[in-house]
């Protein structure tokens, strides 16, 4: 597609790896106009300005984003927009899911500068990018699929909700930071604890835990919210 008037978002929140991405994109598509923001809420503030965005580079480690949260929130809000995951995470696991979560491909951050540039083209004339060994074929297992489909319902307010309560945020510190009712949020947690089949808060961010692959213990709940 021609680089004119193109307009991609850089999330990261690291100034020198935006610094080197920018490089790989004005590589790949001459003329586009690049957008930076480092973290979520900074890329979200770019769409509320009515910004236009062609493509969104993304990195799953940043202020704002939990595990796949912030890909999820995205994709979710915005599924028009193609999402690549720019990562140092080089888990082969960890790349399948992200594309099982709608992201168009998945770039880490130890690809040369060509291999970035080829998946900006790739992701921009409507393809997936991965390194070449990620097996894109074959099914995942049934349980992960499961809690991918789960997951994937979730509205992109309720997956903010979700990031909060797994934050171990109160329904008030929510409703604050959302600027809604606490009325709101008790019922977006009782459609999250619906939509992904679970009786409690706690079971909420256990779930949300084993969906982003994490291997600690999951964040801390205030049982009494």
């Amino acid at each position: 597609m021609p680089s004119s008037g193109v307009r991609i978002v850089i999330a990261d929140d690291h100034p020198l790896v935006r610094g080197a991405l920018a490089q790989a994109v004005s590589g790949a598509a001459p003329g586009a106009e690049i957008l930076e923001a480092g973290d979520l809420e900074g890329v979200t503030r770019i769409f509320s300005a009515g910004e236009d965005v062609d493509l969104i580079l993304l990195d799953l480690a940043m202020p704002g984003v939990r595990g796949f949260s912030g890909l999820m929130y995205l994709r979710a809000e915005h599924p028009e927009v193609p999402v690549v995951v720019v990562s140092g995470n080089e888990d082969r696991g960890v790349m399948r899911r992200c594309i099982d979560f709608g992201a168009s491909g998945f770039v880490p951050k130890t690809t040369p500068m060509e291999g970035m540039r080829e998946a900006v083209r790739k992701v921009l004339e409507g393809g997936i990018w991965t390194p070449p060994d990620v097996d894109l074929s074959a099914p995942a297992d049934k349980e992960t699929a499961d809690l991918v489909r789960r997951m994937a319902s979730l509205t992109p307010q309720q997956v903010r909700v979700l990031m909060m309560v797994s934050a171990g945020l109160l329904n008030k510190q929510i409703a604050y930071e959302l600027k809604v009712s606490e009325a709101t949020v008790k019922a977006h947690v009782s459609a999250i604890l619906t939509k992904l089949g679970v009786e409690s808060r706690t079971q909420a961010v256990i779930t949300a835990a084993k969906v982003e692959g994490l291997a600690g213990p999951a964040a801390t709940v205030r049982a009494t919210d």
